[in-house]
């Protein structure tokens, strides 16, 4: 694993790196490779974890649920108003991003938004259409540069048209964030707030936050991107990613966006995989009930696929056709983000792995494959 990762970093196609391997819940690899802009890469830098944030977001919602305060399939509408009375795209003009629409078949559901079925889409990174109507309507992904409110944006994006209608495909969304606002409606604190409290202290995650205390900036580690022409690695810039920032941990934009907007380190991160793996406890901590694990980590989106994969409450979930690319145990969970990450359980295995590059775009994405294959050649 030491040679596969120096072997990207001599290439010129990573600037740093680290990864984090528990089995049956012990570290067995822990390690940083490279330099930040000032600095070697640390096993302890703090890292944009962007849209493992979901996954963070998803358990907010069902610890909501075990305490009876939500349904699954309630219309988010009950708990958001805004959502009332959805409709779908129909014509699009790309001229002047005008449009028609047509009423959605139903209410969208919890459910649907943590399976990414709600129809939503997602700014700046979703189709043509939908990119543009976001943009015209100053909707955003959680990279925000000027000082927002969850609640005035998730009102603003439900009064725009969804791309789909709402059951009828598996398309990533900013539906994560909705659900963000979902928590602050129900818990009546803000999503920072409830994260704090409900989740980070009681598992003793201290450094995972959405804006990151000046004592811990020292520790963020730099971002990355990619020459278009050589595709080697260079300093990121603001303007890299059209309408985002890299400093939105530091920047005090007071947006909890529930589907990106967290920093993390590994450790704390493997800590709120653990407890998963622990079917809801960590530590002696319950965050969740084993029957609310068990949902989110099985098929939600039934014949809908996400390739040969499937999707629960906020997770990938492998299947047994799945499984045969890289050996990854058909059951295992996991997602990743935005700026090259990568992470999953293994419930049979007992192992959690996380990989962060913090780099995008990254064209050398079959490292985390090379790093799963590694994994699973080890294991055995």
């Amino acid at each position: 694993m030491d040679n596969l990762f120096k072997q990207y970093l001599d290439s010129g196609w990573i600037k740093g790196i680290t990864a984090n391997i528990l089995v049956n819940g012990k570290t067995v690899y822990n390690k940083a490779f490279g330099n930040n802009v000032n600095r070697p890469f640390k096993t302890n830098d703090i890292l944009r974890i962007a849209s493992q944030t979901k996954a963070v977001t998803s358990v907010a919602v069902m610890i909501l649920f075990d305490e009876g305060k939500i349904g699954l399939d309630d219309p988010i509408s009950k708990y958001v108003p805004a959502f009332k009375n959805p409709r779908v795209l129909d014509k699009f003009n790309k001229n002047d991003s005008s449009y028609t629409t047509k009423p959605a078949k139903h209410e969208i559901t919890i459910r649907e938004l943590l399976t990414h079925t709600s129809g939503l889409g997602y700014a700046q990174i979703g189709s043509p259409e939908m990119k543009a109507i976001y943009e015209k309507a100053g909707v955003e992904a959680g990279f925000v540069i000027h000082k927002k409110l969850l609640k005035t944006e998730i009102d603003k994006l439900a009064k725009l048209p969804l791309a789909l209608q709402p059951g009828t495909n598996w398309q990533y969304s900013l539906g994560v964030d909705v659900l963000g606002r979902l928590v602050e409606v129900v818990s009546g604190v803000n999503l920072d707030t409830f994260f704090k409290n409900r989740i980070f202290k009681p598992l003793g995650m201290s450094d995972t936050y959405f804006a990151l205390p000046k004592e811990k900036q020292a520790r963020l580690a730099s971002v990355y991107t990619e020459d278009p022409k050589t595709k080697l690695v260079k300093p990121w810039k603001d303007g890299t990613f059209p309408g985002a920032t890299v400093n939105y941990p530091i920047n005090n934009n007071g947006y909890f966006a529930g589907g990106a907007g967290l920093v993390s380190t590994s450790k704390d991160y493997g800590i709120f995989l653990q407890m998963l793996l622990n079917d809801g406890i960590y530590n002696g901590k319950r965050i969740l009930s084993k029957k609310s694990v068990s949902l989110m980590t099985m098929n939600q989106i039934g014949n809908l696929s996400l390739g040969n994969n499937k999707f629960g409450l906020g997770f990938e979930i492998v299947t047994n056709k799945g499984s045969t690319k890289l050996g990854q145990t058909a059951g295992s969970f996991g997602w990743g983000g935005f700026f090259g990450s990568t992470y999953w359980v293994d419930p049979k295995k007992k192992i959690v792995a996380q990989i962060y590059i913090q780099e995008w775009p990254f064209s050398h994405g079959e490292l985390n494959d090379k790093f799963k294959s590694l994994i699973y050649q080890a294991v055995e």
